[in-house]
């Protein structure tokens, strides 16, 4: 037997039978302890590369030897409860520009400091789409309520330097939240940065995450968000979608991820997947062909909401409520 097919049958019953035990009860397993440790996965495939293509029998055992410790050790995390708060450990005109610098070296200092950055609501943000790009690395989002203001964000700053810019066009208005720290791009521990958002619930959102690791929470029943788009390496994503516009687009691409998506009963709803080893959960949708599944009420309905899903190694759920 090849040593690549070995390897990915030995990963594939991992999985397997992780989510089964958590369907019985049996264990409570915690994917986002996992994804912490994504690299792992780099080391497993360097050394199938290497020994691979020889037929070595002692590089064979090697191979197999290190994928099984690997996986006891995040068999053995996996279960272990994640503590509360962040888990990992992480060109426009400028009309407004705040930037925060930080240049002390904190790696070891876990003190934080408490920053706020907004932008003021005006009349002329409801009449076009407001596009919100986020970027950065080791981040924690959440979305902590409504504001007057077009946006509000609360950052428990550990390190890095931050920024929001906006940009004011006839068509759209577009703010930038972004988070320059290239040593914190895929740090994961406690020692990471946390943000709230606040958003004017009058505003058509946009909202484009780009990131390298990241966690977001947002609950967008709300709100009005035409489109939401995350594009990261590892990630752990709960999301929760609204019926308060005809149409909503939804996309995530990510090499690791936790992704929980949350729909009402009364929007339609298609899903396209593109996910590899990834497990999904799709309760309430008819499977229509390979990678395409649609609510019952999708023809029908006057509210649809669009997912498309891309993801190496990832745990994909969608539910309605």
């Amino acid at each position: 037997m090849k040593l690549d097919r070995l390897i990915w049958g030995i990963i594939l019953l991992f999985i397997g039978g992780v989510l089964l035990l958590e369907n019985f009860g049996i264990i409570d397993f915690y994917w986002r302890n996992v994804w912490g440790f994504w690299p792992i996965f780099l080391i497993i495939g360097g050394l199938n590369i290497l020994f691979n293509r020889n037929n070595s029998q002692t590089g064979s055992i090697i191979s197999i030897a290190v994928l099984v410790i690997s996986l006891s050790f995040l068999f053995f995390k996996g279960q272990q409860e994640p503590q509360r708060g962040n888990w990992w450990g992480n060109n426009f005109k400028k009309d407004i520009d705040v930037n925060i610098d930080d240049d002390h070296n904190d790696d070891q200092d876990t003190a934080f400091n408490m920053l706020n950055l907004s932008e003021p609501f005006v009349d002329t943000d409801s009449a076009k789409k407001t596009v919100l790009n986020i970027s950065g690395g080791g981040l924690s989002f959440n979305l902590d309520g409504e504001t007057s203001s077009l946006i509000n964000a609360d950052v428990k700053k550990r390190h890095g330097n931050f920024s929001l810019k906006k940009l004011v066009t006839d068509s759209a208005t577009v703010l930038t939240f972004s988070m320059d720290d290239r040593k914190s791009k895929w740090k994961f521990g406690d020692n990471g940065n946390d943000v709230g958002f606040k958003l004017n619930k009058a505003a058509k959102w946009d909202i484009l995450m780009k990131l390298g690791a990241g966690e977001a929470n947002f609950d967008f029943t709300d709100y009005k968000v035409r489109t939401f788009r995350f594009d990261g390496g590892a990630a752990a994503l709960d999301i929760k979608f609204g019926d308060l516009l005809p149409i909503t687009d939804v996309v995530v691409k990510s090499g690791v991820a936790n992704v929980e998506i949350k729909i009402p009963e009364t929007s339609g709803c298609r899903i396209k997947t593109k996910t590899g080893l990834s497990a999904k959960d799709f309760e309430g949708f008819e499977k229509l062909s390979e990678g395409v599944y649609e609510t019952s009420n999708y023809k029908t309905s006057t509210k649809k909401i669009f997912i498309n899903l891309d993801g190496g190694l990832s745990n994909f759920e969608v539910s309605r409520y």
